[in-house]
């Protein structure tokens, strides 16, 4: 039954919203592919033909859907308990654009996830090509490959291959992130739910090696939340220089030679706290392959961005998940104006 509403919301869609017909045609026509090619999980254990390394990995995630159940107080339903084959690195590839001088996120509005600051393509060409367009314009344009996505509970999504690429610890990352949006989404905000599910995810992985007494890779994985806390001020300090540049009422040509040189500083910056900071290692050297602009900037802060004021709502919980998800219930029925003051709080 949702699947067929949701069917028949996108096709209304396809009357009703300016994304135009032929971008909803892809996304329809990708879903419709993905839940084609799912094939029943225990079916696959029980073959003989499935590979010891597929059958390991569908057997630890069967344990971490069972550990975000009982342990986190995440959804337990029939999502995940499919399989699907994935070409190439991602499933979808999300669109970000900001204008030139603008750390905002243009938003596209859907029937299902409302508006959110991305645009995502089933094709990487297909993104690509919208993403040109973009640049056409004279806009920040940024293409970030997604390995997981949800579909808030419309679908029972699978799991797919692209989540078995790195460790168990990455895969339940990656799931505890995408149960959190299924446990809790709020309509244009993608900067809340975003903030909440990588909340979510943080605290799941850590709870997740401590049920295993894993205590090394606990070690590790706390490193990269310092790591990630001290990258995330540097940002900060770059959006802060940014934001005073954008606002000012200096010519655009300028504009356009202060905002280079405040990415080079950021860069400088960066590599400073390489050296100073982390013994030489280049933790998001990944993060520089592109060049920086300010849609790039974008994608990281709706992630990131209200990470102190959900590690505030951890402390009020006691550190108890089922409280904490109650507090972020909460939150997520306040105006938007005021939730979207709540989210810059500090730590």
């Amino acid at each position: 039954m949702r699947a067929r509403v949701l069917f028949g919301l996108v096709l209304l869609a396809l009357i009703m919203a300016c994304s135009g017909p032929a971008y909803y045609a892809q996304a329809i026509s990708g879903q419709w592919k993905l839940m084609h090619a799912r094939q029943d999980v225990q079916a696959l254990l029980n073959n003989p033909d499935t590979s010891p390394e597929l059958a390991r990995d569908l057997k630890t995630a069967d344990r971490i859907m069972s550990f975000a159940r009982d342990s986190l107080d995440l959804p337990g339903n029939g999502s995940y308990s499919s399989y699907v084959e994935i070409e190439g690195e991602a499933l979808v590839w999300n669109v970000v654009a900001t204008e030139e001088f603008s750390l905002d996120a243009k938003t596209w509005c859907f029937p299902v996830a409302g508006c959110v600051p991305y645009r995502g393509y089933f094709n990487q060409q297909k993104a690509r090509k919208f993403a040109q367009g973009l640049d056409d314009k004279g806009m920040d344009v940024h293409i970030s490959p997604a390995a997981a996505y949800s579909s808030l509970g419309w679908f029972d999504d699978p799991l797919l291959s692209t989540m078995f690429s790195g460790s168990d610890i990455r895969l339940a990352a990656y799931l505890f992130h995408e149960l959190a949006h299924q446990r809790l989404y709020v309509k244009d905000d993608g900067q809340f739910n975003e903030a909440y599910a990588s909340f979510v995810e943080e605290t799941g992985v850590k709870a997740w090696l401590e049920s295993n007494q894993r205590q090394a890779e606990l070690n590790k994985w706390l490193k990269l939340q310092d790591v990630s806390t001290e990258f995330t001020t540097l940002i900060d300090q770059l959006r802060s220089r940014l934001t005073g540049l954008y606002a000012g009422d200096e010519p655009d040509v300028v504009k356009r030679r202060h905002k280079s040189d405040a990415f080079f500083s950021f860069t400088k910056s960066y590599q400073q706290m390489v050296t100073e900071r982390w013994g030489g290692e280049p933790y998001y050297a990944a993060w520089f392959e592109e060049p920086l602009n300010n849609a790039k900037l974008a994608l990281y802060t709706t992630y990131e961005g209200g990470h102190c004021a959900f590690q505030q709502l951890w402390l009020e919980s006691g550190g108890q998940l089922a409280e904490f998800h109650r507090l972020a219930e909460k939150k997520s029925r306040l105006q938007k104006e005021l939730r979207t003051e709540w989210l810059k709080q500090s730590c």
